[in-house]
């Protein structure tokens, strides 16, 4: 008999041995997610369930068998017959049994990635879309909408509004090729990983003896990283556990960051009302982080509009604060962090220490300065500073400006040139560097031909004419540039725009062009991704998931950067960036540093701009970290943290699953409405009665607080 009283903390314990109706565990980050999963397998075969009535949805394979072994491993005997995996791969196989109940007698076929791409372009060929045209989106970019709007379940006309205006132009395109790629998949009796879900959905909705039946079978349902779950995982979840409910739901709303994918935090958020008489229990017990840690990362939570209420806690203690780091500006923030990286290595291997940030391209000015040094380190999420293709354009150029000879950088510049090929720089090449009659002719005749082959060859001209200061050059590059990274990066250039401008800022740094392309020339070992120990860990936060760090140094926490500058536009988004903060920070177990640079380089205006810190650093009290500021001479002095403001007021969610609403502060942050701007988020409150308030669609304004109405 296993003694689970002793094994398990009250909470998890709780979450175990309550089986009968529907329960929700709401799992704090370290909280033991995965061992109350476990025992809970072990405790329902232990008390007579027949391993065949369980069914356990996760959202990867190695998760689900991961789960399943442990769980034999503690029971000491198989669990043979369990039903464990995917969504994807249970409604493969209920689709595979049922193939003539949605139509498809003789079977279908499920199609991979690259077959879903494919389709998509016979579909945009046949309707003769895109021709001549070569900023036309590419065939990956129509299957991402496709299926976003299909997870999401919005119209392609609200995807492209809210997260690609940029390819708006081509909306209609975009609907005709989605409904030919749906009566291409029908007529060739195909289907893709996003047809699995939706058709089981359906399968379930209509076929009523097929779900008595499947609710027959599945006594226990059990499903991983709740909060994950789009809007159709969890119409099949219902159909699954039916009036009785046996079904228990493990997740995090505050956890809650892939809604780019379709994840819909309403779900875990309306599971109580959706199932009657939900129990709700709360993991709150932390495994991993230090108390202060936890102090700072409840704050955090503090603000949430809509939540379940937790607070996490540890045996954990440390007299060690975690610190808030001001750097004058972006661009001694790297140094810094390197210094902050280099004395926390006295401590900890450098594979335990993680630098994590918003978006990909923020890394950019630290890699560099880690390269510069010898520091190792290892990318996740993004791509390295290095191999980024608009990266290796601009660098392409440079490279010319130095060294005309270099047939590399010749082949890269003139990629973007229509109808110039390899074999054409190769001859364009040779008769740059041999000075006879036939080749000048041959030289002048492209030239002639190929307009931008001239503009090339123009541009660098002016630019070896120009002194040899990076700033500079790359300055009037990049505005040669842009037209090409326009042309040649139709479906993504204002995400890599954002690469350009930290790559200029890093120029700015830079007194000599030699040295700066010498640096940003070091690819580093080719196996670095394939080593594991000693090397600094760089990572996206949404890649940072589920994992965790000693020592964990946080980035470019201010407005436009954390959070994003379109996540200030709609308070649901703002939302989650704030959960995206949460779970950043509760990666780290003994230290964690928040740097929040006081001004950002400005491409446009060639000067830095301050900047306001980020909402989430902001709303801190100044009890919960020490702050720490750079001087004009390069080093940190410590100061007193700046009074920050109550924490927002929030709505929790009760144990029935109904939300109480606080009657609001007037000095408290939160959200608010005004006559002409309608709803926004209060970023401060400004003494004696003004508040600064992000407005969607309309920005920061500041407010008399006489014309709000607070939520």
């Amino acid at each position: 008999m296993i003694d689970f009283a002793n094994e398990l903390n009250e909470a998890q314990l709780e979450a175990v041995t309550t089986t009968e109706g529907p329960v929700l565990v709401i799992a704090g980050a370290g909280s033991g997610k995965t061992r109350t999963i476990v025992y809970r397998l072990a405790h329902l075969v232990e008390q007579g369930v027949d391993p065949a009535q369980i069914l356990l949805l996760t959202f990867t394979r190695k998760a689900a068998q991961e789960m399943l072994a442990r769980a034999e491993s503690i029971l000491g005997r198989s669990l043979h017959g369990t039903s464990g995996g995917t969504f994807h791969s249970f409604a493969y196989a209920t689709l595979r049994a049922n193939a003539m109940d949605i139509g498809f007698a003789g079977g279908f076929t499920l199609m991979d990635r690259a077959d879903s791409e494919n389709v998509c372009k016979e579909v945009k060929d046949g309707f003769k879309l895109g021709k001549g045209d070569r900023s036309y989106p590419k065939k990956a970019t129509l299957l991402d909408m496709i299926t976003k709007s299909r997870n999401k379940e919005l119209s392609i006309d609200a995807i492209l509004e809210r997260e690609a205006f940029h390819l708006n132009p081509y909306l209609e395109d975009f609907t005709r090729i989605a409904d030919g790629y749906d009566r291409f998949k029908r007529e060739h009796a195909l289907v893709d990983y996003d047809d699995l879900l939706f058709l089981l959905d359906e399968l379930l909705e209509k076929n009523e003896p097929l779900r008595n039946q499947l609710q027959a079978r599945y006594q226990y349902i059990m499903v991983d990283e709740y909060q994950d779950t789009n809007l159709v995982q969890a119409r099949i979840v219902r159909h699954l556990a039916g009036e009785r409910g046996n079904v228990m739901a493990v997740g995090d709303d505050a956890q809650s960051i892939y809604a780019f994918r379709g994840a819909n935090v309403a779900n875990i958020l309306e599971f109580p009302k959706i199932f009657k008489g939900t129990k709700i229990v709360r993991l709150e017990k932390n495994y991993r982080s230090v108390q202060p840690i936890l102090d700072l990362t409840n704050e955090i939570l503090h603000g949430a509009s809509v939540k379940f209420d937790k607070n996490l806690y540890s045996d954990l203690k440390s007299d060690r604060l975690p610190e808030v780091v001001y750097p004058i500006s972006d661009r001694t923030q790297a140094r810094l962090v390197v210094d902050r990286i280099i004395e926390l290595s006295k401590k900890y291997m450098l594979h335990d220490i993680a630098v994590l940030f918003r978006a990909g391209y923020q890394s950019f000015p630290l890699e560099v300065a880690l390269t510069r040094i010898g520091i190792d380190y290892q990318k996740f999420g993004g791509i390295r500073f290095h191999e980024a293709a608009h990266i290796k354009d601009v660098l392409a150029c440079i490279r010319l400006v130095l060294n005309p000879h270099d047939r590399l950088a010749w082949q890269r510049a003139m990629e973007h040139i229509k109808g110039v090929g390899p074999k054409t720089v190769a001859k364009l090449y040779a008769a740059m560097h041999t000075k006879d009659p036939k080749s000048e002719k041959y030289l002048a005749n492209m030239i002639s031909k190929h307009e931008p082959l001239k503009e090339l060859l123009r541009e660098l001209d002016m630019l070896r004419a120009m002194p040899p200061k990076p700033g500079a050059i790359l300055e009037s590059l990049l505005a040669f540039y842009q037209p090409v990274l326009m042309e040649k990066y139709p479906d993504d250039y204002p995400k890599r725009q954002a690469g350009l401008e930290q790559l200029s800022q890093i120029a700015a740094g830079y007194s000599d062009l030699e040295t700066f392309i010498g640096d940003l020339s070091l690819d580093g070992d080719p196996d670095e991704e394939k080593r594991k120990e000693n090397a600094v860990v760089l990572s996206t936060v949404h890649s940072a998931k589920g994992l965790e760090w000693s020592a964990v140094i946080l980035i470019d926490l201010v407005e436009d950067r954390f959070p994003s500058r379109k996540a200030m536009q709609r308070a649901e988004d703002l939302e989650e960036e704030r959960r995206l903060m949460y779970v950043a920070c509760t990666r780290a177990k003994e230290c964690l540093s928040l740097f929040v640079p006081s001004s950002v380089f400005n491409r446009a205006s060639g000067m830095s701009e301050p900047t306001l810190p980020s909402p989430f650093v902001t709303e801190l009290p100044d009890t919960a970290y020490d702050r720490l500021n750079e001087s004009y001479g390069g080093g940190l002095e410590k100061r007193r943290a700046s009074v920050s403001l109550p924490s927002p007021s929030a709505a929790t969610v009760t144990d029935d699953g109904a939300p109480a609403r606080h009657k609001a502060d007037p000095k408290k942050l939160g959200f608010c409405k005004h006559k002409i701007f309608g709803k926004g988020k209060i970023i401060a409150f400004i003494e004696p009665n003004k508040y600064r308030v992000n407005f969607p669609g309309f920005g920061l304004k500041v407010i008399i607080g006489d014309y709000l109405e607070l939520l």
